[in-house]
C-alpha cells in the first residue's frame, strides 16, 4: 500500500483518523472527479459579473471553468494544500470548514462538485451557504449518494471487524437519499427546481489502489504494517464485481444533483 502524501505545514493534524488531502496525490489519481462535474457546472449556468462560491474546490479545475464565463469566482476548501493549488492558477482561494461558512449575503450562487459528502453535518452547511447567499440567491451541487461506492464501503467493513480496525475509517462519509437531502434543503430556507439521483459507474483509470491511496489513506494507516495485506484482501474481495477481463477497475458510483434557490 503506497504511502499518502501530506504536505508538510498545512496546519491539519496528521492524525491515522483523518482524510489529509494532497493536491499533487488528487490530480493523479482522480482528475476523473472535476472532469465528470462539468454536468453540473452547466447547471449551475454562471453569468458574468455574478460572485460564485465554489465551495470544497479541490485543487481548482472547476474553479477556474466557472471564472472563465466571467464570473467572479471564490474557492473555498478545508484543505491548505487544495487553496494552494487553487491560488496557484491565479483564482482567490480561502481555506475553511465547508460546516462553520462565516460569508454573510455576499453570493449569487454557491456551486459544490464531489465534496458535500465529507462535509457530515449537513444541516450545517445548508445553514452556512443560506447565510452566505444574497436574497435569491442558487445552491447547485453533485455529490454522493445513498449507495455510493457501496461495494467498496461494504468491503471494507468487512476488513475492519476481521482484523479489528475502527469501522468509521471505512465509511466516514453522509451519502443521503434524494428525498432526504431536499427535506433539508427545504427545511434549511431553500426552494428545489431539480434533483435527482443517477448512477454513474466510474472507471478507475489508475486502479483500486490508487483510489484507496486518493480517498481512504486512514483506514490503512491504521493498519500499520498489515496495509499491504489489507489491500490485497479487498482487492481479492472486490475483483469479481468492479474489475474486468482486462484488469480495469470501475467503481459503484451514485450522484445525487440539485439546483435550489433562496425561498
Amino acid at each position: 500500500m503506497p504511502c499518502r502524501e501530506v504536505v508538510v505545514g498545512d496546519g491539519v493534524e496528521n492524525a491515522v483518523s483523518e482524510q489529509v488531502w494532497s493536491a499533487e496525490v488528487y490530480s493523479r489519481n482522480a482528475r476523473f472527479v472535476s472532469d465528470l462535474g462539468v454536468g453540473v457546472v452547466e447547471w449551475l449556468d454562471p453569468k458574468p459579473g455574478e460572485r460564485i462560491l465554489d465551495l470544497g474546490c479541490g485543487d481548482g479545475a472547476l474553479t477556474q471553468k466557472i471564472g472563465e464565463t466571467g464570473a467572479e469566482v471564490v474557492g473555498a476548501d478545508a484543505s491548505a494544500s487544495f487553496v494552494e493549488a487553487t491560488r496557484a492558477r491565479g483564482l482567490d482561494a480561502r481555506q475553511v470548514d465547508g460546516q462553520a461558512l462565516n460569508f454573510s449575503k455576499e453570493f449569487d450562487a454557491i456551486f459544490s462538485n464531489a465534496a458535500l459528502h465529507w462535509m457530515t453535518d449537513g444541516e450545517a452547511v445548508i445553514k452556512g451557504v443560506e447565510r452566505a447567499l444574497k436574497p435569491g440567491g442558487r445552491f447547485v451541487a453533485e455529490f454522493g449518494g445513498h449507495g455510493n461506492v457501496a461495494a467498496i464501503r461494504t468491503a471494507l467493513r468487512a476488513l475492519a471487524d476481521k482484523h479489528g480496525i475502527d469501522d468509521t475509517l471505512a465509511d466516514p462519509w453522509f451519502f443521503p437519499t434524494a428525498d432526504e437531502y431536499r427535506g433539508m434543503l427545504e427545511a434549511g430556507g431553500f426552494t428545489v427546481d431539480r434533483i435527482e439521483m443517477f448512477h454513474r459507474p466510474t472507471h478507475l483509470p489508475r486502479g483500486l489502489t490508487s483510489w484507496i491511496e486518493t480517498f481512504r489513506a486512514p483506514f490503512f494507516d491504521a493498519a500499520g504494517s498489515r496495509a499491504d495485506h489489507l489491500m490485497s484482501e479487498l482487492e481479492a474481495l472486490l475483483s469479481p464485481q468492479l474489475r474486468d477481463r482486462a484488469g480495469q477497475w470501475t467503481a459503484d458510483y451514485v450522484r445525487i444533483r440539485f439546483a435550489a434557490r433562496l425561498a
